[in-house]
């Protein structure tokens, strides 16, 4: 199992509206694709400055060739939707990784 990790930095002033749009659309449209799951939207509290929130959107996926699938179909539409709506308000970046141990 690989967890799909995107981070995000926020304007400040912008936090609110980002969380209700993750919630809403990104979260909501991901998991309805069936190809991406159990969506975690946490807030990053090591990284804090007086101008910006980072947020942290993890999806579990079965493999790099679902995710490049998922990405194709919805991912970077969501990106373009995000920054169209937010600007350079919202930068995001992303990392896949392996889990090699649950306890």
């Amino acid at each position: 199992m690989l967890v799909y990790n995107i981070t995000f930095q926020v304007d400040f002033n912008e936090a609110r509206n980002f969380v209700i749009w993750a919630h809403q659309v990104y979260i909501q449209k991901t998991l309805e694709s069936g190809l991406l799951q159990k969506a975690r939207l946490s807030k990053i509290l090591s990284h804090r400055d007086e101008d910006t929130e980072c947020f942290s959107l993890q999806f579990e996926v079965e493999s790099s060739a679902v995710l490049h699938q998922w990405y194709t179909k919805l991912g970077k539409q969501l990106h373009d939707e995000m920054v169209a709506l937010f600007n350079e308000k919202v930068v995001a970046f992303s990392t896949l990784m392996e889990i090699i141990e649950e306890a």
